[in-house]
């Protein structure tokens, strides 16, 4: 059991990567958003990683399933174009894959993706679990994702936890992943790189 003090610091450590975001697009928006995966389904880890200390800034999950999702637990990527519903972001194409990578890679951080290949039904498992979520409270981006995560078959290992870098340390150890960094050396925060990589 956490002591409360030791909570509440923890909590106030993690609300600078963390923030409650509280748009809920209409059901019919988010269906119409919706971009079609016709590729082998995957899930992919995405971490945030600071240059300075090496430490977990946050943690998001990319599902590849029928459709393409993020689950952004708690996350401060919004854009009028991407419907969003309980923290996910639908219409995740390629191309805003990358903008999501790009806006949160800066001077401050780059981005770890771990990639697996996995069935249909671990696919379709992890998205029904997000989107079932709800929106998650502030600091709780690792908690949420590794909750999660832990449920699909195949990764049942997973510990839950609050950061970010030890889940990012649990998943490599992980068979079949595959891991990139992606990074950028521009200014400003996530709200920034949005508007210079949605032009």
């Amino acid at each position: 059991m956490i002591k409360p003090f030791l909570a509440l610091t923890l909590a106030a450590g993690l609300l600078a990567a963390c923030a409650e975001k509280g748009k809920e697009s209409p059901p019919q928006v988010v269906a119409a958003a919706a971009f079609a995966h016709t590729g082998q389904p995957k899930i992919t880890v995405i971490t945030m990683i600071n240059n300075r200390t090496g430490s977990g800034g946050h943690t998001a999950l990319l599902v590849q399933g029928t459709q393409s999702v993020i689950f952004d637990p708690a996350g401060s990527f919004e854009h009028e174009k991407i419907a969003e519903r309980g923290d996910v972001l639908y219409g995740m194409s390629p191309k805003w894959i990358q903008i999501y990578k790009s806006a949160h890679a800066r001077t401050n951080y780059h981005v770890v993706s771990q990639e697996f290949a996995v069935t249909p039904a671990q696919a379709a498992r992890a998205m029904q679990l997000i989107e079932a979520s709800g929106p998650v409270s502030s600091a709780f981006c690792a908690n949420a994702t590794s909750g999660i995560l832990r449920q699909v078959p195949g990764f049942q290992s997973i510990t839950q936890g609050f950061y970010p870098l030890k889940l990012m340390q649990q998943v490599e150890q992980l068979s079949g992943v595959s891991t990139t960094r992606y990074y950028e050396d521009d200014e400003g925060n996530v709200t920034d790189g949005i508007a210079v990589s949605a032009e």
